[in-house]
């Protein structure tokens, strides 16, 4: 578990595609460097977010680590976009004396979104993006939370075609990678867990209710559908 507040950036250092065809596809093993801030306490094993990807580190000396990456996580992120050279946001996985000043985060990557626009607006910055995969739309809420390559960032505004805002302040940009980046560059997206959370259990229950042969929700449609039958029949 992450809080999206970034700790630093760290620069691949090694990058290379291997091929998995028990997975379906090629992994690939990277090696960061300029870490040091983040390896005093780091352990064989630790998770690390990697632009938002929680990825498990393998080895480590005082400066760099190496991970590896599934063929399903390069299906679902920008990894297959990354260079050597490339700086990189990381932060560790909390531990029980972090200040929780962003929001959970799981370094799941759910899609990738293009970056539509950049805007100054003082000292801040207005980025615009658009998802890659529409069926994530619905839990992109404005005032609500976003994490984009690991950052945790609040929606400012959304536009109808579902093109979606943040802004970032001075402080935030010095700090993570995206203002590196330019219009048309993919960034990796997680959409806020509570919105799948809470959709997932109004599923569950509405398709238990159905099943039921004395469903309270089921009579309540039927007396709806009814009503509206009466109406279409009246005209």
């Amino acid at each position: 578990m992450f809080t999206g507040i970034v700790e630093i950036m760290g620069i691949i250092d090694s990058y290379k595609e291997y091929d998995d065809s028990a997975a379906g596809g090629h992994g690939i093993s990277l090696k960061i460097k300029d870490a040091s801030k983040i390896l005093g306490d780091c352990h064989i094993g630790d998770s690390i977010s990697v632009n938002g990807i929680c990825l498990t580190v393998t080895e480590f000396d005082n400066d760099s680590f190496k991970v590896g990456i599934s063929p399903e996580t390069v299906r679902r992120t920008n990894v297959g976009s990354w260079k050597n050279c490339q700086k990189v946001n990381l932060e560790r996985a909390v531990s029980v004396d972090v200040r929780f000043g962003g929001h959970y985060v799981q370094g799941h990557i759910d899609t990738t979104a293009k970056i539509t626009c950049i805007e100054k607006e003082g000292n801040s910055k207005i980025f615009g993006f658009k998802l890659r995969d529409d069926e994530y739309n619905k839990f992109i809420v404005e005032k609500g939370f976003i994490c984009i390559d690991g950052a945790s960032l609040t929606i400012i505004r959304i536009d109808n075609d579902g093109t979606f805002y943040i802004s970032m302040i001075k402080h935030t940009q010095d700090i993570v990678s995206m203002p590196l980046k330019n219009i048309g560059d993919e960034v990796n997206i997680e959409v806020d867990l509570t919105g799948k959370v809470i959709e997932k259990q109004i599923t569950s229950v509405l398709e238990a209710e159905i099943e039921k042969e004395n469903s309270i929700f089921k009579a309540f449609v039927e007396k709806i559908v009814e009503a509206k039958m009466k109406e279409i029949l009246q005209k």
